[in-house]
């Protein structure tokens, strides 16, 4: 399941309507909202979500920074999420850990020790 995550911080007249619509248009059948600062760990609606992940699940953001703006929390975050088995996308960034790209395999001079 698609479980998308959208979030503003808190007092700033913001709306996480645009991004809820987006998640939305990407297949999010769950949409988490919250109003809170990216920089705080206090956010019951993120552990709510992480807390419920299932292997089969994708969580989904808008941008990266939606989920937190500390690069620490960032890894934190994926790292429970991979815990799972879960997947992590994100809308606006080259950010997908449910597609697996084949490695090309070196050929040629690019080979450690053999001649081109």
């Amino acid at each position: 399941m698609l479980i998308g995550y959208a979030r503003v911080s808190r007092g700033d007249d913001q709306s996480n309507t645009a991004q809820a619509r987006a998640l939305a248009d990407a297949g999010c059948k769950r949409i988490l909202k919250e109003e809170a600062s990216g920089g705080r760990w206090e956010r019951p609606e993120l552990h709510r979500m992480l807390d419920h992940l299932r292997e089969s699940d994708t969580v989904v953001v808008w941008k990266l920074d939606r989920l937190s703006r500390s690069l620490k929390d960032v890894l934190t975050i994926m790292e429970r999420i991979e815990a799972t088995s879960a997947g992590f996308r994100s809308l606006t960034e080259a950010i997908d850990t449910t597609t697996s790209r084949p490695v090309p395999e070196p050929s040629g001079a690019d080979r450690a020790g053999e001649a081109p």
